[in-house]
């Protein structure tokens, strides 16, 4: 990636933009503002660092910067405690003292898969690390429209996010749910820049999706979205479900289970969700206590 060498500095510029003055406590000024945000004069004057280490820093001529010099910046640019963190992983890129390699965990125990079927009717999915679907119930496929007919090796739903165009109609918060996946994407990369999976999926997106590329500009940091998830889909109508997530260890491997209410419209939804995907999802509400022991 053409910014791989300086992170911290695009990093550093995308939020300073987004400052105004105003904001922490200094005037507008009179007159047009070339410098969308806050300048670097400004910067400096909140930070108590200097212009001139500012500007090697954001041009990355400066690669060590002082846990001080980040939490002044840190403080002067608002960032939360996630995007503080960031930052310092950022300036550890920088500073080539990046931590070992994460290995993505891509290994499936049959139980997982076996708890995959249990779940039905139950829409739910295995993801990577790097969000690749290593697999799925029936249910999980058909909720995600058009996602099993990618061939297995190319099935991401990052990449099914910005590259199928059904998404758009799928997700009916498109942008928002966007802008957030791209933000953990870029905390992810933050966490292990080294990754070259992901490396290539952000390059792939950056040239394949204009959406993408414009969002992974802005550098924005989260680590999750919503629990609840707004699906307009062609054979069931609107369906609002709440996704839990499984972690299945310390690779990244996680599991995703979308479930509705019993009784209520979403979950009657998600039967008829089951029927179309050829399964037989049992009657709806819970079971008789005598059937659950465990209880």
């Amino acid at each position: 990636m053409a910014e791989n060498d300086n992170r911290l500095g695009a990093f550093l510029r995308a939020r300073r933009a987004r400052i105004r003055p105003e904001q922490v406590g200094l005037p507008p000024g009179a007159g047009r503002r070339r410098t969308p945000g806050l300048r670097r004069e400004e910067l400096a004057t909140l930070t108590g660092v200097s212009v001139d280490y500012l500007n090697r820093l954001e041009q990355g001529r400066e690669t060590n910067p002082g846990n001080g010099v980040l939490d002044a910046v840190a403080r002067a640019l608002l960032l939360n405690e996630e995007e503080h963190e960031h930052l310092y992983a950022l300036a550890r890129h920088a500073a080539r003292a990046d931590p070992p390699p994460i290995r993505p965990d891509h290994t499936l125990r049959p139980g997982i898969l076996m708890l995959l079927e249990n779940l039905r009717p139950c829409p739910a999915y295995v993801l990577s690390r790097y969000s690749d679907v290593l697999a799925a119930n029936p249910e999980g496929l058909a909720l995600h429209v058009g996602l099993g007919e990618w061939p297995a090796e190319k099935r991401n739903t990052v990449r099914y996010l910005f590259r199928d165009p059904i998404t758009r109609e799928l997700f009916p918060d498109w942008e928002w749910l966007a802008r957030v996946t791209v933000a953990r994407i870029h905390r992810l990369l933050g966490e292990d820049p080294g990754a070259l999976e992901l490396a290539a999926l952000i390059e792939e997106l950056r040239e394949h999706s204009r959406e993408f590329a414009d969002l992974w500009e802005l550098h924005d940091i989260a680590t999750r979205g919503s629990d609840r998830r707004l699906f307009r889909h062609p054979a069931v109508g609107d369906i609002t479900l709440e996704s839990e997530t499984l972690y299945l260890g310390d690779g990244g491997l996680r599991m995703t289970v979308y479930q509705a209410a019993p009784g209520t419209a979403d979950h009657r939804a998600l039967l008829e969700l089951a029927r179309s995907a050829g399964g037989a999802p049992p009657a709806a509400g819970p079971a008789p206590a005598a059937e659950n022991p465990g209880t």
